[in-house]
């Protein structure tokens, strides 16, 4: 991004998904499951509905490893498919036996759509890493706490190859900031991370009318 823009990517980010965001936070279904008011059902329900998601994203990102902005970003340490999986394998549930939801299709849809467009990838990535990284933290101590989940079923929240986590969230953040995107590349990053946080805040939202 070039010198003259008065804001970082990473900021242009946090403001432009800052209302999705707060929505998705607030989601009725997030609200009960991290208030105690579900059971460990409705934990799995959403673990389920993750795994189509990060099959789909990290399928993709293995794909553009190798482009310049999407391999800048794509991590080994960040892959949770093989965790998810054990984790689900753990609570007892096959995900090959379950159907994503309609709005967690649409989801999936949107992220294998960026194969040929590594820059809205990256704002898929950004949401969902990004969020594990930090709420994903107070969502393990949560589930254990209210619901009695062991660790064997939360190991997609254990990033246990990562040293730091604040520290690794600043330089993905630094990461962003130095990717070489011009304005309009820019504006596409934004517009699509705001369109993933509105497929979450859609997946809360059926998870609860279940």
């Amino acid at each position: 991004m070039s010198g003259h823009n008065a804001q970082s990517v990473s900021a242009g980010l946090r403001s432009a998904t800052a209302v999705a965001h707060d929505r998705a936070e607030r989601a009725h279904f997030v609200d009960d499951l991290m208030s105690g008011r579900l059971d460990a059902a409705g934990y799995l329900r959403m673990a389920v509905q993750l795994y189509f998601i990060y099959r789909a994203l990290e399928s993709v990102g293995d794909e553009l490893s190798g482009d310049e902005v999407a391999g800048a970003v794509v991590d080994e340490r960040l892959r949770r498919l093989p965790r998810l999986t054990a984790d689900l394998a753990a609570l007892g549930v096959d995900p090959t036996t379950i159907t994503p939801l309609p709005g967690v299709a649409a989801y999936v849809a949107a992220i294998e759509r960026t194969r040929t467009d590594p820059v809205r990838f990256v704002a898929h990535h950004y949401t969902r890493y990004l969020g594990d990284l930090s709420g994903g933290q107070v969502i393990r101590s949560r589930m254990k706490l209210h619901y009695g989940l062991t660790d064997d079923a939360l190991s997609f929240y254990v990033f246990d190859e990562i040293d730091k986590l604040k520290r690794y969230k600043d330089t993905y953040r630094d990461t962003l900031d130095g990717l070489p995107l011009d304005d309009r590349q820019v504006r596409s990053l934004l517009d699509e991370a705001v369109r993933a946080f509105e497929h979450n805040e859609q997946m809360f939202a059926e998870l609860a009318g279940r």
